[in-house]
């Protein structure tokens, strides 16, 4: 059994190396919701030296409420910023002698492209032919439907709804902070996805991951980044 461990890096809110320390892949804030190039930099550099994955996590242009706000965004604008956002990163991590290896969107653009075509559509042309990480919805089937690699994921940290879907923050429930109870639900849900997904803006964001992968490792799984395997199907 393998398993991938991402976490959200380059937000200039956590301990960054503390998480590149034990997980497989790294979401890296391109710039636009958080981090700048020096970040980048350094998550990339960090990411080299201990073979962790690459990936542009992209978002809208909106740093004041980090992203977490949907925008109305025009298809050919969002297309222009995801590609700003995956070129600029991937300058820096091949500089670093790693490459961007997938796409993941953040916060709102993460939930909205899950139901909204023309932004899902939007996120896919910008990003090139890069593998998609995320939940079912619009943006994975547009991603499958085009031959593209999509890699699904499960929050041990956040609750969910009835829908299968991510509980809002402000719910009761929504966002967890006990680390065997993470470690816990980690474990439950790689046994139905690909990566688990530990958030890295939280002050226990690297005891969670630590955590985590004590866990999986315990119940059996090997930990490794979801681009070292080949794609299913």
């Amino acid at each position: 059994m393998r398993i991938d461990l991402n976490a959200d890096l380059g937000e200039e809110i956590t301990d960054d190396a503390g998480l590149l320390a034990v997980v497989t892949s790294a979401n890296v804030a391109c710039g636009y919701h958080a981090g700048n190039e020096e970040v980048m930099r350094a998550v990339c550099d960090g990411a080299a030296e201990r073979g962790v994955a690459v990936g542009a996590q992209v978002s809208y242009a909106d740093r004041e409420n980090f992203g977490r706000v949907a925008l109305d965004v025009p298809a050919d604008v969002l297309r222009a910023q995801v590609a700003d956002q995956v070129g600029v990163l991937r300058t820096i991590a091949r500089a670093a002698g790693v490459d961007v290896s997938y796409v993941k969107p953040h916060g709102a653009l993460y939930h909205r492209t899950m139901d909204d075509a023309d932004q899902a559509a939007a996120v896919l042309d910008g990003s090139g032919d890069l593998p998609v990480l995320g939940m079912p919805g619009l943006l994975l089937e547009a991603a499958a439907a085009a031959g593209r690699r999509v890699v699904l994921e499960g929050f041990p940290d956040r609750g969910y709804g009835p829908d299968g879907r991510l509980l809002p923050r402000d719910r009761p429930g929504a966002v967890l902070d006990d680390s065997a109870e993470i470690a816990a639900r980690a474990v439950e849900l790689a046994r139905g996805v690909e990566s688990v997904c530990v958030h890295g803006d939280g002050p226990g964001a690297v005891a969670h991951a630590v955590a985590c992968r004590r866990a999986l490792e315990s119940a059996g799984f090997e930990l490794a980044a979801f681009t070292l395997d080949p794609p299913c199907g």
